[in-house]
């Protein structure tokens, strides 16, 4: 296990936004799993698991935290056949491009959709990120967890999952991801290579892919009701406050400019969540993980 003091978490974060932790613990292989609790309760503060911190708003300042960054990077490969769907392990620290870039070498078609979502394997599992109509966890075999000390398999029917949420009903939160398998179809590399084309060159004519930004930060109140139409109406496409802005190309992407803080954010995110509310008597929920997490 490495450990690096007092990390900054605009230096881990796709906002460039936020303040210092106590410590950041890079996790390798088992024996870092099992000393791990140990040393939690030695720096004391808030675990926090951060894969590639591209759906986090980190605040500003000292912050009660300790980084617990998984850095399984094994596969991706191959492991099987089940039920007529090609098996691919791979470890949660595994960066999603790199897996879709294998999925188009291997002909292994199904997460076409995910292609332009930043950030790791396991950031994707945890919180069922998705677009372009596919989700991640539809196509979960199984994943590897590890939970205070304890490592373990739990197959798909053992999952909750939904719009942008995965539960363990039998597991105590805070687990961790440690490996992930999936269930994919052969298909035609060309036709993979095709439409993976045509998402990027979709969400990049519609989304500040480039910017420093978290993603969408509101999840849509439903189907038919994305977040991002409700804040344009409200008048928010576009809105900057302190060097933080929501996107002019997408209303629901909140991007620093280059000099905004967690503070300016903040402030942003509840002016706007404040406005859909008096106009449309709708109370929008983050998407994006503010850290620490509200008090209560």
């Amino acid at each position: 296990m490495r450990e690096i003091p007092r990390p900054s978490l605009a230096e881990r974060t796709t906002l460039r936004l936020g303040g210092t932790a106590i410590a950041e613990l890079i996790l390798e292989d088992a024996t870092d799993l099992e000393a791990l609790p140990e040393r939690l309760r030695a720096l004391g503060g808030n675990p926090l698991i951060l894969g590639a911190g591209s759906n986090i708003l980190a605040r500003d300042g000292d912050l009660p935290l300790v980084l617990v960054r998984p850095r399984f990077m094994q596969g991706p490969e191959i492991v099987g056949q089940r039920n007529g769907k090609i098996l691919v392990r791979v470890g949660a620290g595994v960066p999603l491009p790199r897996l879709l870039r294998f999925c188009v070498s291997q002909g292994l078609g199904g997460l076409e959709g995910l292609v332009g979502i930043p950030g790791s394997v396991g950031g994707a599992v945890a919180m069922n990120a998705g677009s372009f109509g596919t989700e991640t966890c539809d196509y979960i075999e199984s994943i590897q967890i590890v939970n205070g000390q304890t490592v373990r398999s739990i197959t798909v029917e053992a999952l909750q999952y939904g719009y942008r949420t995965l539960s363990i009903p039998k597991v105590e939160k805070g687990f961790m991801i440690v490996e992930v398998t999936l269930g994919l179809t052969a298909s035609a590399r060309d036709g993979i290579s095709k439409c993976m084309r045509h998402n990027f060159f979709e969400k990049k004519s519609k989304q500040p892919v480039t910017a420093w930004s978290a993603g969408c930060v509101f999840k849509n109140p439903a189907p038919n009701m994305p977040a991002g139409k409700l804040l344009e109406l409200a008048g928010y496409k576009g809105k900057k406050l302190g060097g933080m802005a929501f996107s002019s190309l997408h209303a629901n992407f909140l991007i620093n400019e280059g000099r905004g803080s967690a503070n300016a954010a903040l402030a942003l995110l509840h002016e706007a969540r404040e406005a859909v509310r008096q106009r449309f008597g709708l109370a929008l929920q983050p998407e994006v993980r503010i850290v620490p997490c509200p008090s209560r």
